[in-house]
């Protein structure tokens, strides 16, 4: 898989001068079809919208592919890597790119957050009808005009046509036509493996993970937590709880010894409330505390 590309990455490619562009920007699709596309999938730091009205391609995402011919929409998250490969020169319809920080509350509560943008391990591709294809086309050439406006509240005015976008396609039934690429346990596993990484390294004082046991992977990827341990088991050899203990206990010792941070920050950042919690998961799955593994490296280190 390739590095992972940034929105800095992305505007780079595609304006002479990026200085300024910010958190959410709308484009046609056709202002792009003669560049180059990778053709294997690659995560982004960003999301991305895209309403396909016109070409035939290949969409690549996880470890499935699906054959596009027109009308269909797409919804990616920084989790899930994905390509695009066009079949046909003749490419229409738009797109939007926007980062986490353009993201408000408002669109991760409730309903929303079971959508394809946030919903990981969800199908990200969903075909419209008629009616609700020209609707979604409307609203994408509406953000497109709006990008152009100096109206001091545009990226407001932006986010509600997120939302609508994001609601119009809770009602759409997703698309089922997928060529597999590898079996229900491996695209489950992998799903999880990506999600499990994204959570890594922790850089801040104030960066806690989201998702600390098994029970909230699985809820998150749509699964039961016992068939998620089944995949896991399956094509890894590790339950999933033995997945996660494993990267609390490496990024623990990674804080512990290049940070300066306390080990109440350091378990706080792991999803530990109190730090003796902490301090009993790592003693226990490493023979010593915090303080006993800092220590002895120190000296070791000296």
């Amino acid at each position: 898989m390739k590095a992972k590309e940034t929105i800095q990455d992305f505007y780079y490619q595609h304006h002479q001068d990026y200085t300024g562009i910010g958190q959410f920007n709308v484009y046609k699709r056709e202002e792009f079809a003669c560049q180059t596309t990778s053709l294997s999938p690659t995560r982004r730091d960003f999301y991305k919208i895209s309403l396909v009205t016109k070409g035939e391609g290949l969409f690549s995402y996880a470890d499935k592919s699906i054959h596009i011919h027109g009308n269909a929409i797409t919804f990616l998250n920084p989790f899930t890597p994905y390509a695009w490969e066009p079949l046909t020169e003749d490419q229409t319809g738009y797109f939007c790119v926007f980062t986490e920080e353009f993201i408000t509350s408002h669109l991760k509560i409730e309903s929303l957050s079971q959508s394809p943008l946030f919903k990981i391990g969800s199908n990200p591709v969903l075909i419209p009808n008629t009616q609700s294809m020209q609707f979604l086309k409307n609203i994408f050439a509406s953000m497109h005009t709006e990008m152009q406006s100096a109206y001091v509240n545009k990226y407001d005015l932006l986010r509600s046509y997120v939302q609508i976008i994001i609601h119009e396609a809770l009602k759409i039934h997703p698309a089922e036509s997928y060529t597999h690429q590898g079996n229900a346990a491996m695209r489950i596993s992998s799903l999880f493996l990506e999600l499990l990484e994204r959570q890594f390294p922790i850089e801040s004082i104030h960066h806690t993970i989201r998702l600390k046991n098994a029970n909230e992977f699985a809820d998150q990827l749509s699964v039961h937590t016992n068939h998620l341990n089944r995949a896991l088991k399956e094509t890894t050899g590790k339950t999933t709880t033995e997945w996660i203990t494993d990267s609390l206990i490496k990024e623990s010792k990674a804080l512990l010894l290049h940070s300066s941070w306390d080990i109440a920050q350091i378990g706080y950042c792991l999803g530990f409330e109190h730090s003796s919690n902490f301090i009993l998961f790592f003693k226990k799955h490493t023979h010593q505390t915090p303080n006993q593994f800092r220590q002895q490296q120190v000296v070791a280190i000296s």
